[in-house]
């Protein structure tokens, strides 16, 4: 083959892919221009605007349950007899709360101990002396008209150990009013985010997330005192607060 013939076919091979190379070209620019391609979703979104405000709603309850935790503490000689004492004294306090009416699933042991009694003198080597038995319930109720006789007679049937009642607003109670609250703090949310938009000169054109939080409830607590004297034990179950947040970005346009 002669050397004239190799660079034909060399110029013609060359040719060809130029033409292959435009033709592939050409399309790819038809296509595009046609809407073929659809624009990177990453970058519609990022053309988003939108703005986050928060709204919240609360209500004043009465507390409807509390809790308060009655305990026994006893000591002996021995551990067995520190035991027997106290077991007996608590026999009595639960059921001197049965007869006010409270059932099994009010009352809760939430404390039971036996530890050794040290002498205490000075310079003395650390010598058991006698046993110390605690037993503690934990008392749930609803009934808060009857708190005073609840720590009265458990303390007149026994119990020498009263660590404090803190009042509940039960999850009943907090079903009842949380629709109410929903839609309060949306309202709330709502109108601070119009009133942000025209600030902003801005206008809402839909909801792009949106969240509830509901918030701690602050329980009032009281410390009661052991009762010695046969007067009432003042109870008071105060006043509670339920709060619920929402948190809602909305999307926005320019005006």
């Amino acid at each position: 083959m002669s050397q004239r013939t190799s660079n034909s076919k060399l110029y013609m091979l060359l040719f060809i892919l130029s033409i292959a190379v435009l033709v592939i070209a050409a399309e790819s620019y038809v296509f595009a221009a046609a809407g073929g391609v659809d624009a990177n979703p990453a970058e519609q979104n990022s053309e988003q605007k939108w703005l986050s405000v928060s709204g919240s709603a609360s209500v004043p309850v009465v507390p409807d349950t509390a809790s308060i935790s009655l305990g026994v503490i006893t000591q002996a000689t021995t551990a067995k007899e520190a035991s027997e004492k106290n077991a007996a004294s608590m026999n009595a306090v639960i059921s001197a709360l049965k007869d006010l009416g409270l059932q099994d699933r009010d009352i809760q042991t939430s404390l039971l101990s036996i530890q050794p009694v040290y002498s205490t003198e000075e310079g003395d080597i650390p010598t058991i002396i006698g046993y110390s038995a605690s037993n503690s319930v934990q008392v749930t109720t609803k009934m808060l008209d009857k708190l005073s006789d609840i720590i009265d007679r458990s303390v007149a049937a026994g119990a020498n150990q009263v660590s404090g009642i803190s009042f509940i607003v039960s999850e009943e109670m907090q079903k009842q009013v949380r629709d109410g609250l929903i839609t309060d703090a949306v309202e709330d949310a709502e109108d601070k985010a119009n009133k942000l938009a025209e600030s902003l000169k801005v206008r809402i054109v839909g909801v792009k997330t949106s969240s509830i939080s509901e918030g701690d409830l602050l329980q009032p607590f009281i410390s009661a005192p052991v009762a010695l004297e046969r007067i009432a034990t003042p109870i008071l179950p105060g006043e509670s607060r339920i709060t619920l947040s929402v948190q809602v970005t909305y999307i926005i346009e320019d005006e």
